[in-house]
């Protein structure tokens, strides 16, 4: 698994990397014939919802500062 993937963002889907992991080192002929599809699929599945969560955080994080800036403006322009 791609270093960047193993992460405190990502701590929840550990499981699931260490499990395509295993799937991948049972050799070539393993992953060409489609052996390792599901535990891809449980990965990209997990690591979105994870995304997902980031995001949503990230959305609130943006609104409240946003919320700041503008209470900060308005008391600039009542006290001008």
């Amino acid at each position: 698994m791609h270093p960047h993937l193993h992460t405190k963002d990502n701590m929840a889907c550990e499981e699931v990397m260490n499990a395509l992991e295993e799937c991948h080192a049972r050799g070539f002929m393993w992953k060409a014939m489609g052996m390792c599809n599901d535990a891809k699929a449980n990965l990209v599945q997990c690591l979105k919802a994870e995304r997902w969560k980031s995001q949503s955080t990230n959305r609130g994080n943006v609104a409240d500062k946003k919320e700041r800036i503008r209470q900060k403006w308005r008391e600039i322009d009542e006290n001008s």
